[in-house]
C-alpha cells in the first residue's frame, strides 16, 4: 500500500515544471508530503496532449468517512468500483518519491536514487457527486521494496505517460510490468 508520497518542486526540474503549470492554471497545490484526501497534481488526458490538473487523492469508501486510496493491479478489472474508471480516466501522479513503513514503524522513503528525481505513479480517477477524485495503483513489490512492504506503487517511466493515459491496451498490459529497483532511505 502506498499511503503517502512526496511532491516537492525543489527536488526536481520536472516536478518544478509540473508545479508551475498547475499554478499557471490557477491551482493551489499542496507541496511536500502528500496525504490521502489532499489536493494533488495529476497528469490527465487533454484533447490533443496531456494536461495538469488538481484533484483530491482517494475515492469515497463504503462506510462514512472511509477513503479508498489504492487499487491493486490484480483486481482492477474485476471490481465494479474500479473497472470502468480505469478504462476511461487514467492519470499519473507526478511525485518526488513515496513512503512505506517497516513493521516497527520506521518511515522509509523510496526514489530511483539518493537525490530525489521525478517518479511517476500510475492511477485513475472517477466522478463522485460531480467531483473528480483519484486513486493510485499498487502492485507486487520488487526486491527493493519487498523487505519493507508487500505492495508498492505501479511506477511509470516518463516516456510511458502518454501511452498509459491514451492507450487502454497498453495500460492493461502495463499492470503486469516488473517495477524498477529503487533506493531506500530511512527518514
Amino acid at each position: 500500500m502506498c499511503g503517502r508520497f512526496m511532491f516537492k518542486p525543489t527536488d526536481s526540474p520536472e516536478i518544478q515544471r509540473i508545479y508551475q503549470l498547475a499554478l499557471d492554471n490557477g491551482y493551489q497545490l499542496k507541496s511536500g508530503e502528500i496525504f490521502p484526501t489532499d489536493q494533488t497534481a495529476l497528469i490527465v488526458a487533454g484533447k490533443k496532449q496531456v494536461r495538469i490538473v488538481q484533484m483530491p487523492w482517494g475515492f469515497p469508501g463504503f462506510k462514512e468517512k472511509q477513503i479508498i486510496i489504492n487499487a491493486r493491479t490484480e483486481t482492477i478489472m474485476n471490481k465494479e468500483i474500479f473497472a470502468d474508471a480505469f478504462i476511461k480516466y487514467r492519470c499519473v501522479y507526478p511525485t518526488s518519491g513515496f513512503f512505506e513503513w517497516t513493521k516497527d514503524k520506521q518511515k522509509i522513503y523510496f526514489n530511483y536514487q539518493e537525490k530525489p528525481s521525478a517518479l511517476y505513479i500510475a492511477g485513475f480517477y472517477n466522478f463522485f457527486d460531480g467531483q473528480a477524485k483519484s486513486i493510485l495503483i499498487t502492485t507486487v513489490p520488487n526486491a527493493s521494496v519487498a523487505p519493507i512492504h508487500n505492495r508498492m506503487p505501479l511506477i511509470l517511466k516518463k516516456e510511458e505517460i502518454n501511452r498509459w493515459i491514451y492507450d487502454s491496451n497498453f495500460a492493461k498490459n502495463l499492470l503486469a510490468k516488473q517495477m524498477p529497483l529503487l533506493t531506500a532511505k530511512k527518514v
